[in-house]
């Protein structure tokens, strides 16, 4: 087993920090020039041919039950169209904007577990829940007056990858992550191969391959797989030496972070009122995190009687 090393695996996760952003920000340089297809296609084969040789050198485990293979396919698909979403939605908000307003997953997942798996949630977190929808509302507000529907975009990247979320909590324990990642990719390059290079470009302009990209252009769209292949990566690593409560809060710089790279590239902030939506997005979730925190310290065998009593409130 793997020792503990916390400021390993939270130099780990700030790099996962930096990371996804800045793949984003590729993401958003390149949404007006390459089609969505071509730039997911590339994203996704850049991850098979950089995962599979480490599964293979590694000799990682990356067979799988049937029942795995096709909740990796599901999961695969659902990663297709998160991704798809995000870049679409970067076309249109900036990098911050959209990095915030998907940040609503955490208060989505907690709601899926109570609803769809059973989980206790209490009524402290179900207002932190709420506050921090609120907060998340503040931020899509002014970019909904300016652009629109597109502006909700991230939301459904959200709900999303709630969703992959769960089903990669289903599969987590029955196969190796990077071996998961690694079939992944090359599950994703297989379902959308067809479909780049059968459909008509005409019929459909964001499944449209261009074969004739200038260099720099083609050095930015391996960029973007190289850099969410490195993105979950450092994630997986941080989680490996760190526990989950460790590493979890540092999550939400990836706000901030997003911010920054957003104003030096773009010349993108904020206005007052998505700051404030973003600053109550932060805390709401950094409450529940740090509420589950407390609550798994508890002793699971601890009766009923000797619980604190704002526990029914949790």
């Amino acid at each position: 087993m793997t020792q503990d090393r916390p400021t390993l695996g939270i130099a780990l996760m700030l790099g996962f920090c930096i990371v996804a952003p800045m793949g984003d920000a590729l993401a958003k340089i390149l949404s007006d020039k390459v089609a969505l297809g071509q730039l997911l296609f590339v994203r996704f084969g850049i991850q098979a041919i950089v995962l599979i040789p480490i599964v293979a050198m590694s000799g990682r485990i990356w067979r799988m039950s049937r029942r795995v293979f096709h909740l990796t396919a599901i999961r695969t698909v659902m990663h297709i169209v998160g991704i798809g979403m995000m870049v679409s939605a970067l076309y249109y908000l900036p990098l911050a904007d959209a990095v915030a307003i998907a940040f609503v997953m955490p208060f989505i997942m907690l709601l899926l577990g109570h609803y769809v798996l059973g989980e206790e949630v209490g009524l402290r977190r179900m207002i932190a829940c709420a506050v921090g929808f609120v907060g998340t509302l503040l931020v899509v507000q002014p970019s909904f007056q300016e652009v629109g529907w597109p502006a909700l975009l991230p939301l459904g990247v959200a709900l999303n990858f709630a969703l992959f979320m769960l089903v990669t909590r289903k599969i987590a324990k029955e196969i190796d992550p990077i071996g998961l990642q690694a079939v992944s990719g090359v599950m994703a390059v297989v379902l959308m191969a067809p479909v780049l290079f059968l459909v008509p470009d005409m019929s459909a302009p964001i499944l449209a391959w261009n074969g004739v990209l200038g260099a720099s252009t083609w050095t930015l769209l391996v960029a973007i797989g190289l850099s969410g292949t490195l993105a979950h990566l450092l994630m997986t690593w941080s989680l490996r030496f760190a526990p989950s409560a460790t590493v979890a809060p540092m999550q939400y710089l990836e706000i901030p972070i997003a911010t920054i790279i957003g104003f030096i590239i773009f010349g993108d902030l904020p206005n007052m009122m998505a700051s404030i939506g973003i600053a109550i997005t932060i805390g709401s979730g950094l409450y529940i995190v740090f509420r589950e925190q407390a609550i798994s310290r508890r002793p699971p065998t601890a009766p009923v009687a000797a619980r604190p009593a704002e526990t029914p409130a949790e």
